[in-house]
């Protein structure tokens, strides 16, 4: 049996972990971008596969920028906290049949990469907007889209996980074309088989390709626990964090 309070020590144990957790990553990010003389990115916390205990005690150390990249569980943990002021983001790839329900939580979806999807989350966006209206209560805000590319060299049009140079521009359109969206920037994971500072590079030279066609889309959502310098050496501005902040992620059955 438990010793009473063991749950309480527990909680606080964990609560001190992830501050000394933050605390380092941000630390790391402060050092980067005084390296590369940047401006600091912003830290999204990706916090898949953990409680949303976890995301409270982040928001009481000022974290306001949480990750999901899986709607069910972004879904259930955005609305038992809903009284807090967080940003969530949805950073994994995403079926056309999930923008309704991600339109009801999230600021920003980092995994735009095709235009059917963009079709999708229009309407689900100005349902949403309509629902709010009907029931009174504050209209949302344009639902951010970062376009999601995939950064291999053999990348094909319309592959899994990102889509490729050549359909930057038709992207990058049918956002714009949108009342309801706002083209924020892009978004990449670095292959593992390629250098990460070669993989960011490539990032931004198509974003530079997206901002031809919206000078305002300059985010970049780029790097992770295990690159994060050389993405903010590239010139991300947003930065996707998740064991180096919550540990190793718990064993999912």
């Amino acid at each position: 049996m438990s010793a009473p309070g063991a749950g309480a020590q527990a909680e606080d144990a964990r609560a001190l972990e992830l501050a000394e957790r933050l605390a380092a990553v941000q630390e790391r990010i402060r050092v980067a971008s005084t390296a590369a003389m940047r401006p600091q990115p912003r830290l999204v916390v990706v916090t898949k596969f953990f409680p949303a205990s976890d995301v409270r005690v982040l928001a009481g150390l000022g974290v306001l920028d949480v990750g999901e990249n899986r709607d069910q569980e972004a879904a259930a943990k955005a609305a038992e906290l809903e009284d807090l002021a967080l940003r969530w983001h949805f950073v994994g790839q995403l079926q056309t049949k999930k923008a309704r329900s991600v339109a009801r939580y999230a600021s920003a979806v980092h995994s735009v990469d095709r235009v059917p999807l963009v079709g999708a989350l229009d309407r689900a966006v100005a349902q949403e907007r309509e629902r709010r209206r009907t029931e009174g209560l504050a209209d949302r805000a344009a639902l951010a889209c970062f376009l999601q590319f995939a950064l291999d060299d053999d990348a094909a049009p319309g592959g899994r996980g990102g889509a490729s140079l050549q359909e930057a521009e038709v992207l990058a359109e049918a956002v714009l074309a949108s009342e309801v969206l706002d083209l924020a920037g892009v978004m990449a994971v670095a292959p593992r088989e390629m250098p990460p500072a070669v993989a960011f590079e490539r990032l931004m030279h198509i974003s530079a390709t997206v901002r031809t066609v919206e000078p305002g889309a300059t985010a970049v959502s780029a790097g992770m626990s295990g690159d994060l310098e050389e993405a903010v050496a590239a010139g991300a501005t947003h930065l996707r964090i998740g064991s180096d902040v919550l540990g190793p992620r718990p064993v999912v059955g």
